[in-house]
C-alpha cells in the first residue's frame, strides 16, 4: 500500500470535508459529510462536537480502504468554543462564531483596553467582540458559574478533535487569533482581563509540527499528525495563495478575503497576524456569505443551488440587500447591524431577491478588501478564491464585477481540507515547501473577468449601500436592544 498519501480534514461551520491525496495533488478520495447546527434561543448557535468526530472517523474509515497515508493534519473553524473538562468531556454545546451571546461580555473587555495597548499586545487594534475567546469565557463565568468551575479546557474545534485523535493537547498561534502576540506567546496583560482564563487555555506550538500519532483505537492508527492551522489560513494555502502580495477570496457559510504583504498598516476592523515563516496576513471575515443565499432559499422555498445559478439581472434600481442577517464582522464587527431589503417593489419575485442577494454578500466583501488594501498597502491585481459559495459561475462573475478585478478560481469546493493537506506534507518533509507545495497540488479552473459596464453599475450602487447600513445603523441597534431587553426578561 502506498505511503505518499495526504490526509487533509477540514471542520468547518456546516459539514466536514476531508480529501486523500497523492503528492501530485491527484484526488484518491474525499469525504464531506453535514452536521447539525442548533438555536436555542435568539442569538444563540451551538453544535454537538460529537458529530464533528463522528465524521472525522467516517471519513477516515472511508479513506483506509486507499491504503497508507505519510501524514494527516486538521483544520477547523475557528471562534467556535468547546468548554471541556480535564477528561476532554464536553460540559455545553459548542458556541459556534456565529453566536452572539457574548456580545456585552465582549464590548466590557474591549472598552477596558486602549487601541495603543491592543497594537503593542497583539500587533493589531482587534475587536474582542462577541466571538472572542476571552468573552466567550467572561460569559461562561457569569451565566454558568458550575460549567465554569468544571472547566479545565477551552479549545477549538481542532483542538479537540486532535487531543481525541492522538493525545495531544495544543493549539497554534495563528488559530489563536487575537490572544498571542506578534512574538508568538500569549498577551498576558490582555489575557488577565478574565480570571482564570490564562490556565484553561491550550500550549502554543507550531502548525508545521507533528505533534503526536493516531491513536490505535483509530483508523491510519500511529499515522504522524500536523498541528495545522484554522481554516483560513489553511484555505489560502488550498487556494494556492502563499506568496508576497498575494490575495484570496475564500467563500463558505462566511466569507474571508484575505492579503499576504509584509507592509503593516493598522486599520480598524482588520485582523493583521504577526509575521510567520516570512508571511503575514492581513484577513477580513466576514459574517454571511453563503449563510444569506441559505436563509433565501428556506423563505422562498427553493434550494440554495437554484438561487444561486438563477439568471442574474441587476438593473440601476434594482433593490439592495444588507446581508447582516447575524450582525457583520470585518470591517464593521457589529453585531447590532440587521439584514434589510432596500426598494423592493410588488413587481420583484425571487430572481430579483436573490440577485440582490447575491450582489450584497459582494458589496461586504467589496468593503473588507477596501479595507484590506489599506492595512497591507498592496493593491492586488487577482483573487484566487474557492470554496462552495465559489460553485456558481454566475456568483463568481458578479463578484469580479464588484470587485473589479479578475477572480481566479481554483478547482473543487474544498480548500480547506486541500490546504490541510499541504501542511500535512510539509511538516513530515514529503513536499519542501509552500511554493513548491501548492504548486504541485493546488489545481486552477477559471478565470473571471470583469465587464466594464457591471462594474460602473456596481460603483454606483455601492455607493448607495454604504448609505443604506448608515442610515439603519440606528434602527438596527434600537431594535437590537430591545431584543436584548427582552431576552434578559425573566
Amino acid at each position: 500500500m502506498s505511503t505518499t498519501h495526504l490526509i487533509g480534514i477540514d471542520i468547518g461551520t456546516t459539514s466536514v470535508k476531508a480529501v486523500m491525496i497523492d503528492l501530485s495533488g491527484q484526488r484518491v478520495a474525499e469525504f464531506s459529510g453535514r452536521y447539525p447546527t442548533q438555536r436555542p434561543a435568539a442569538g444563540h448557535v451551538e453544535q454537538d462536537p460529537e458529530d464533528w468526530l463522528r465524521l472525522v472517523r467516517a471519513a477516515l474509515e472511508q479513506f483506509a480502504k486507499h491504503g497508507s497515508a505519510a501524514a494527516l493534519c486538521l483544520t477547523s473553524q475557528v471562534n467556535t468554543h468547546v468548554f471541556a473538562d480535564a477528561a476532554l468531556n464536553v460540559l455545553h454545546p459548542a458556541i459556534v462564531w456565529q453566536d452572539g451571546r457574548a456580545a456585552q461580555a465582549g464590548a466590557a473587555l474591549d472598552r477596558a483596553v486602549s487601541a495603543e495597548d491592543k497594537i503593542a499586545w497583539l500587533g493589531a487594534p482587534i475587536p474582542i467582540d462577541a466571538s472572542h475567546a476571552l468573552a466567550r469565557m467572561a460569559w461562561m463565568k457569569a451565566a454558568h458559574p458550575e460549567i465554569w468551575d468544571r472547566t479545565a479546557h477551552v479549545l477549538l474545534p481542532r483542538d479537540w478533535i486532535l487531543a481525541r485523535l492522538t493525545g495531544a493537547l495544543l493549539t497554534d498561534p495563528i488559530s489563536a487569533v487575537g490572544l498571542v502576540t506578534p512574538a508568538f506567546t500569549y498577551a498576558e496583560g490582555l489575557i488577565a482581563g478574565v480570571d482564570g482564563a490564562a490556565r484553561r487555555l491550550a500550549p502554543l506550538a507550531d502548525p508545521f509540527a507533528v505533534v503526536g500519532r493516531v491513536s490505535t483505537d483509530w483508523p491510519f492508527a500511529h499515522t504522524p499528525v500536523v498541528l495545522g492551522v484554522m481554516d483560513a489560513w489553511a484555505s489560502l494555502f488550498g487556494l494556492g495563495v502563499a506568496q508576497e502580495g498575494e490575495a484570496f477570496y475564500l467563500s463558505g457559510t462566511s466569507d474571508v478575503l484575505g492579503i499576504m504583504s509584509s507592509e503593516l498598516f493598522p486599520q480598524p476592523g482588520i485582523i493583521t497576524f504577526p509575521d510567520w515563516r516570512g508571511l503575514r496576513l492581513h484577513a477580513a471575515p466576514t459574517q454571511s456569505g453563503g449563510a444569506s443565499l441559505d436563509w433565501a432559499a428556506r423563505l422562498l422555498g427553493r434550494s440554495t443551488r437554484d438561487l444561486a445559478t438563477m439568471p442574474i439581472v441587476v438593473t440601476d434600481d434594482a433593490p439592495l440587500f444588507l446581508p447582516h442577517l447575524q450582525g457583520e464582522r470585518a470591517p464593521l464587527w457589529d453585531t447590532a447591524s440587521r439584514g434589510s431589503f432596500a426598494g423592493l417593489t410588488a413587481s420583484h419575485g425571487p430572481a430579483e431577491m436573490a440577485a440582490s442577494i447575491l450582489e450584497g454578500v459582494a458589496f461586504s466583501a467589496r468593503l473588507a478588501f477596501e479595507a484590506l488594501e489599506r492595512s497591507a498597502g498592496a493593491k492586488p491585481t487577482i483573487l484566487r478564491a474557492g470554496g462552495g459559495g465559489f460553485a456558481s459561475d454566475t456568483w463568481a462573475q458578479l463578484r469580479a464585477d464588484v470587485l473589479g478585478r479578475p477572480i481566479q478560481r481554483v478547482k473543487g469546493s474544498d480548500p480547506g481540507a486541500i490546504g490541510a493537506a499541504v501542511m500535512a506534507g510539509i511538516g513530515t518533509g514529503a513536499m519542501t515547501d509552500l511554493a513548491t507545495a501548492t504548486r504541485a497540488l493546488v489545481k486552477t479552473d477559471r478565470m473571471f473577468t470583469p465587464h466594464p459596464t457591471e462594474s460602473t453599475r456596481a460603483d454606483t450602487r455601492y455607493a448607495l449601500w454604504l448609505n443604506l447600513y448608515g442610515a439603519l445603523r440606528p434602527i438596527n441597534h434600537a431594535l437590537s436592544a430591545l431584543g436584548s431587553s427582552s431576552l434578559a426578561m425573566p
